[in-house]
């Protein structure tokens, strides 16, 4: 594989092209006509233009890539996170142009794609499921009286869901029907599918994740868990690796589980098998994505393993060169997604132009962006700048490093999530380890942040004071009212 495609843009197009560019292959971008002076199109070895900045129109339009694949004599195409990552249709047309497709088979994505499909998958491993049916339900009355069996609270979740989306909480059974017929509405307007299904609400959960490593030769690894509890709109918004709650027991088990996971559907490539874990650490497998994290930098920085260089080995039939006994955890890693969202205002997006770009610095400080100073953040595509990632040889390390960092990122000209980052990494519920993916709802309001910076004032205040203090008799002018001592000034 001597030229690859990188069918994305951003952050994580970066990412790929230079972990691509050490190791010897050119890189092709492509771009909408918004990004035409984006990083990422200046980085590569070649650049094409792929239509209008809406993404429908261009990072979406997989003829166009291909064609582009095709015209560069690109042996492979790697698709990220988002756009057409996870799209078993694009994959397949890649291939069936002769096009290496760096990711999953067809098979793969297409079983874990469906929620329903990925719980009939793995039944044969014994993988632990939450409560509930794994079919389908249309009819509101049956699917009442499953959910009475279960029992309330319960979870109607679309099958093609993610991301929140066709999901709704019941209570009790007076809401079950408005709910559902929500739930089915917003599946059909999402996904263009309204197959719903019930299962047991977890009421305090942790949201722990399993990265996975598979070549095409069978064997099967994984590399530890990542801990992605911190969320807004069950969205995640800090990540970090190992998980504080597991100990090695719990987490042999969960990557046993993950590996079975990954080899139901005859796995290849870099995937994530996520689970629920409760009060009482029993975990309960939820889905599988099949692609590269947004958060897979944590997992590298405390393996040592560059995840997009073995999706390319992969790809390329190299058998992967590791055992699962030579992975150990080294450190701790913390990953804060920058987004241009205003924490104050709901975290509703609020693009505009980066006026200040000023990158943070400094030992154990890794940041993966997309962006320069002057650059718009476009309204077409998902406002995550960039990604703030520490590392430091134990967690209060890795937590004291992101503080720091988060104070030397500056940015200016829209309002961004840094200051939500700054509020989660000082609560004293994050710092103990004590939390779950209720944490932005019991504790973060906009008041939070606004009392957190306002004694953050109030101490800097008080430092200046002390420091002015104990240097004023250093500072001062001597004070001599001799004859000398003026005769001297005015002779000055």
């Amino acid at each position: 594989m001597k030229k690859i495609l990188v069918a994305n843009r951003g952050e994580i197009a970066l990412r790929i092209m230079r972990t691509a560019q050490q190791m010897g292959i050119k890189i092709v971008a492509v771009y909408s006509d918004i990004d035409r002076n984006a990083p990422h199109v200046r980085f590569a070895d070649e650049a094409y233009n792929i239509g209008p900045a809406p993404s429908s129109e261009s990072y979406l339009m997989m003829d166009k890539i291909i064609e582009v694949a095709q015209s560069t004599n690109t042996d492979g195409i790697h698709p990220g996170y988002g756009f057409l990552s996870e799209n078993a249709a694009f994959a397949k047309k890649v291939n069936d142009a002769g096009i290496i497709f760096i990711g999953p088979g067809t098979h793969a994505i297409e079983v874990m794609g469906s929620k329903l499909a990925a719980k009939e998958a793995v039944k044969k491993y014994d993988i632990p499921m939450v409560p509930g049916v794994d079919e389908a339900i249309t009819d509101v009355s049956e699917a009442k009286k499953i959910a009475e069996e279960i029992g309330f609270p319960i979870l109607i979740k679309a099958s093609a869901g993610g991301g929140g989306k066709g999901m709704r909480i019941v209570n009790s059974v007076n809401e079950f029907e408005s709910q559902m017929d929500r739930a089915v509405s917003e599946a059909i307007s999402s996904f263009g599918d309204g197959a719903v299904f019930i299962e047991k609400y977890v009421a305090s959960p942790r949201h722990i994740e399993i990265q996975v490593l598979a070549d095409q030769h069978g064997k099967v690894l994984h590399l530890f868990e990542r801990e992605c509890s911190i969320q807004r709109r069950h969205q995640k918004v800090v990540e970090e690796a190992p998980s504080i709650i597991l100990n090695e027991k719990l987490r042999a088990q969960m990557g046993e589980a993950a590996v079975n996971v990954a080899r139901a559907c005859d796995y290849v490539g870099a995937g994530t098998v996520e689970f629920l874990l409760d009060e009482n650490l029993n975990f309960y497998f939820l889905e599988m994505n099949t692609r590269l994290q947004v958060e897979h930098p944590v997992t590298e920085l405390i393996t040592g393993i560059d995840l997009v260089e073995q999706q390319i080995r992969i790809a390329r039939n190299e058998p992967l060169e590791i055992d699962q006994n030579d992975l150990k955890i080294k450190g701790h890693a913390i990953e804060l997604r920058v987004y241009a969202e205003d924490p104050f205002d709901n975290f509703l997006p609020n693009v505009g132009q980066l006026t200040e770009y000023v990158r943070p610095q400094g030992e154990g400080v890794r940041l993966d962006d997309g962006y320069d100073q002057g650059m718009e953040i476009p309204i077409y595509y998902d406002p995550m700048i960039a990604k703030l990632i520490t590392y430091g040889v134990n967690r209060i390390d890795a937590i004291e490093k992101m503080k720091k960092a988060i104070a030397n990122y500056k940015i200016g000209g829209v309002i961004t999530t840094l200051p939500f980052g700054s509020f989660v990494m000082d609560h004293e519920k994050f710092v103990d380890g004590d939390f779950d993916t209720h944490f932005v709802n019991e504790y973060f309001t906009p008041e939070a942040i606004q009392q957190k910076e306002s004694e953050e004032n109030k101490l800097a205040a008080k430092v200046a004071l002390k420091y002015y203090l104990e240097n004023k008799e250093l500072l001062k002018i001597a004070d001599n009212d001799s004859a000398d001592w003026r005769n001297a000034r005015l002779l000055n």
